[in-house]
């Protein structure tokens, strides 16, 4: 299986980037790479790890760089030879069968979907986190800000997608399926969410209702949908309270010489919490509905959670045909035929 990897892309691109595609390699016998940027660069920071294997890695020069702070829609059109435009090319080619980039989200949504294209039958494509909870386990996030409106037929395909994904790559066999909403009552909620109440409630997935946000940390679903306004906000709203969390205990446990004892008898119990709520140990957010696999990595991804994205997204979703399962599953759903 052949990845294309968006060298030039996120905070600290290239070196952790190739590192990190490096690891994949050594972790994926079958795995082939092609690193996408800037030549020198990237061939600088491969002749720096040393041993790695060069009959499995490819490089395609790519001389621009989208920014995080480049208009997207702009990037994508105007910068035809940056390094995420280039990989997207790759994929759309059928030269790489995934694309998996730490660079600009939203030139990442765009380039999904003007230069790959969308997934047959379905209308927009989705952002979806794995996100995992404070009882160990994980549930689906969709959508988080690939389109800010949503319409109760875009969020039916956002369930379906997910329900696939969780069935196929997380192991979970009759996924739940939620509505994020303001109550668990069916009657609540707006225009959007109560007539996509009812378009779930008909399809034949494991819709539990209405879900609030309240208790999605607690495990209350395993695929939770809402619209990319809202879900964008709740997942900025997770990682800075986590953030603050984490900070401000650390701080605390500064204060003196009796909390330092107390922070050290804490330890092990603190760093278990923090490696059970770790995003990097999923590394990335596919983008569902469109016709090929692209893996968003976070922006300061370091080595480790740019290999989790190749390894734990890309290489496991091709693995597992999940976008034939959901064109499959779309089209027997549109014919009344559908068993998801």
């Amino acid at each position: 299986m052949r990845i294309a990897i968006d060298a030039m892309g996120g905070d600290r691109a290239p070196g952790e980037i190739v590192k990190g595609s490096v690891q994949a390699l050594e972790e994926l016998p079958e795995l082939e790479i092609i690193l996408v940027g800037i030549e020198e660069k990237v061939r600088y920071e491969l002749e720096r790890l040393g041993k790695y294997p060069r009959d499995r890695v490819t490089l395609v020069d790519a001389r621009e760089v989208i920014g995080a702070d480049e208009q997207p829609l702009l990037a994508v059109r105007k910068k035809k030879q940056a390094s995420m435009n280039v990989a997207m090319g790759l994929v759309k080619d059928g030269q790489a069968m995934a694309i998996v980039t730490a660079g600009n989200t939203g030139a990442f949504v765009a380039g999904g979907l003007f230069i790959i294209g969308r997934l047959e039958g379905i209308s927009r494509p989705a952002l979806a986190p794995v996100i995992p909870t404070f009882n160990g386990d994980n549930f689906m996030l969709l959508d988080v800000g690939a389109y800010v409106d949503a319409k109760p037929e875009n969020l039916l395909h956002y369930a379906i997608m997910g329900n696939i994904y969780v069935q196929k790559l997380m192991g979970k066999e009759s996924p739940r399926v939620g509505l994020l909403n303001i109550g668990t009552e069916a009657a609540k909620g707006n225009e959007l969410t109560k007539n996509t109440f009812n378009l779930l409630k008909k399809a034949p997935l494991n819709f539990i209702g209405n879900v609030e946000a309240r208790d999605i940390m607690n495990g209350a679903g395993d695929v939770i949908v809402c619209d990319g306004f809202i879900g964008n906000i709740i997942l900025k709203l997770l990682e800075g309270v986590a953030f603050g969390i984490f900070s401000s205990l650390k701080r605390e446990l500064k204060q003196n010489v009796r909390s330092k004892v107390g922070g050290i008898l804490l330890l092990p119990t603190l760093d278990h919490l923090k490696k059970q709520l770790d995003y990097t140990e999923y590394g990335g957010a596919p983008l569902l509905g469109v016709n090929g696999i692209c893996i968003k990595s976070h922006g300061s991804s370091n080595a480790k959670t740019f290999k989790n994205a190749v390894v734990n997204q890309a290489f496991l979703f091709s693995k597992e045909k999940v976008n034939e399962k959901i064109k499959e599953e779309v089209r027997e759903y549109s014919n009344g035929k559908s068993n998801i």
